[in-house]
């Protein structure tokens, strides 16, 4: 089949990233003789000065890994939690019965800086300053802006002009980015470079270095100016009205990335490696243990049958999402049921011929559900009559459904990277003039109902939509893959793994193909929506295929041609080979290698 670019084929290594700056970053440090965790690391770090849009330094980052050295995987879980003075009483008492899907108060502890810096102490070679060094250079120098952060930085400028002044003052100097032209961040290129002179201050071992790094950050100024700027500054945000954000230096200092094992599923002579229930991982499990039990080789992959049963399938996996994950340190998450084949066998049996309109949670171990899908139904509803009698809308506002970043990586020793940095885009709340970034807004994912496993409390991390994923064939590590997408991500990213282990396809060719998504289930991004039935499926599939779904039921509509997922991917074979490829949707993915 015609594919948009080649998979990538060496032996050397192979980076597949969401913007070709970042990935011929990743090379560079292969080829300087890097490993894939110092790639990686630099890597993401690059992304958040060439996309600002879908990641920041004040944002979050899971990262999957498997050493070579050790021969296993790890998860590093960089989703910091919830303030100690975000509580459900603060948020009920300044008239909040939802979070804020921007703004201060939805502010998480910032993840992740943490998260590269203890890939990069325990896994890495290279210094601070090192890894660092490619991110300063495009934040002092200026780096390429493609078109779509001027499109979002436009959407929000009447904001940043009345409310978030230092935002104004960061993005909209001399008229802001050109499209395609080059933009600096000097104020973050210098707040890199105190990072790396305080890691070099402190003498000693490489690993001595990044553990200074980390104290600059979380128990030093770049902690002490967010604290500062939160208790000072009061931002507009998603209620309509402006609150000061609770976060403290205290809280940044209490928490540190954790390193712990992945979620597994085995499909079909794979183990497929997810992060834990504290993200929306274990649903791509759920939806692949679904789908084990019909005879996916025998569908068109581009067929009408092959899209119902996925979507179907998922509406049960993201049910199941939104009744029973949460942090696992707070929530006993019954995951082993929710993966156990009985479970399984008996939720696919739900499934028909005909589109269902219902929301349906399990019961794992007797469990009752606690949902409310009215409401979220009405929540969408409302949300699209305001955007529709020119009421602020969710751009002007700030709001994002979660658009984000990915880095695969794999070097000549078969170390594997996967890793999804997102959050702390530009327009999630305002810039913080002494550091040139803005924080996060994940805590929107948290219900005002502490007794919801995911119910916000203090110290408690967001089940965020994050989810990188690796595979292992035949026990052996194969695969590095993800997508940016939100709620997405776990739609795309069983499409992809399908259609090369059901269909034969390589990565690039799996990636091409058309793809699609539901937004059956309650979203986890504000205000919280749900639309029954919709199902939106790119517009180079037959239009037989949509009158088919609709005729099935499903409230099914057609949407751009090159309009679904944003899936990067790495893969190495037993001869050695290293394959690679990346989304041409967007014109900015890329995969290189040799």
């Amino acid at each position: 089949m015609f594919t948009t670019r080649p998979e990538i084929i060496g032996t050397f290594g192979a980076v597949a990233s969401t913007h070709w700056l970042a990935s011929q970053v990743g090379m560079a440090v292969l080829e300087r003789g890097g490993n894939a965790f110092d790639a990686a690391v630099a890597a993401g770090f690059t992304l958040q000065i060439v996309e600002p849009h879908l990641n920041g330094p004040g944002g979050d980052c899971p990262i999957i890994l498997h050493s070579a050295r050790t021969g296993t995987q790890q998860v590093i879980c960089g989703q910091g939690p919830a303030p100690a003075g975000l509580t459900v009483a603060h948020m009920r008492a300044h008239g909040h019965d939802i979070m804020p899907g921007t703004g201060l108060l939805a502010t998480p502890v910032p993840g992740a800086f943490d998260a590269w810096m203890v890939m990069l102490r325990d896994h890495g070679t290279w210094s601070v300053r090192d890894v660092l060094s490619y991110a300063i250079g495009y934040a002092r120098h200026g780096a390429p802006m493609v078109p779509r952060i001027r499109a979002t930085i436009e959407s929000v400028r009447p904001l940043f002009e009345s409310e978030w002044t230092t935002s104004a003052a960061l993005w909209l100097r001399n008229g802001g980015p050109e499209p395609n032209g080059l933009y600096a961040n000097p104020v973050l290129a210098d707040t890199y470079e105190r990072v790396v002179k305080e890691a070099e201050a402190a003498g000693g071992s490489r690993e001595k270095q990044v553990d200074a790094a980390r104290a600059a950050w979380y128990r030093g100024f770049v902690a002490e100016a967010i604290g500062r700027f939160a208790a000072t500054t009061e931002a507009m945000d998603t209620s309509g009205r402006r609150h000061r954000g609770v976060i403290t230096a205290d809280d940044i200092a209490r928490w540190s990335a954790g390193v712990e094992a992945p979620v597994t599923l085995d499909y079909h002579g794979h183990t497929v490696l997810k992060c834990g229930p504290w993200s929306q991982g274990p649903a791509m499990l759920q939806t692949l243990a679904l789908m084990a039990g019909f005879d996916v080789n025998a569908m068109d992959p581009v067929g009408a049958d092959f899209i119902h049963l996925v979507i179907e399938a998922q509406k049960l996996a993201f049910a199941d999402r939104e009744a029973f994950y949460g942090d696992p340190d707070f929530v006993d998450v019954p995951l082993a049921t929710l993966l156990s084949p009985a479970y399984s066998d008996a939720r696919r049996a739900l499934i028909t011929d005909r589109a269902s309109l219902e929301f349906r949670p399990g019961s794992p171990d007797g469990r009752a559900p606690r949902t409310d899908y009215d409401a979220a139904i009405r929540r969408a509803q409302e949300l699209a009559a305001a955007m529709g009698s020119g009421e602020p809308t969710v751009s002007r506002l700030g709001a994002s459904g979660g658009d984000t970043c990915h880095v695969d990586v794999i070097d000549k020793d078969g170390n594997m990277v996967s890793a999804t940095p997102s959050a702390g885009w530009l327009q999630s709340s305002p810039a913080i003039p002494e550091l040139g970034f803005c924080l996060g807004s994940r805590c929107q994912m948290f219900w005002l109902d502490e007794t919801l496993p995911n119910g916000l409390k203090p110290g408690k991390r967001p089940r965020t939509t994050l989810s990188p994923s690796m595979v292992l064939r035949d026990g052996q590590p194969w695969m590095s893959f993800g997508t940016p997408g939100g709620e997405q991500q776990d739609q795309w990213q069983p499409i992809m793994l399908m259609r090369m282990i059901h269909h034969g396809m390589n990565i690039q060719q799996a990636i091409d193909l058309p793809s699609f998504h539901s937004e059956h289930w309650i979203s986890s991004f504000w205000p919280r929506g749900a639309k029954p039935g919709k199902v939106v499926i790119e517009g180079r599939y037959a239009p037989e295929v949509l009158a088919d779904l609709q005729a099935r039921g499903h409230a099914a509509e057609m949407g751009g041609e090159w309009s679904e997922g944003r899936l990067t991917g790495a893969r190495r074979e037993p001869d050695g080979t290293i394959r690679a490829g990346a989304n041409p949707r967007g014109m900015q993915g890329y995969a290189v290698g040799r």
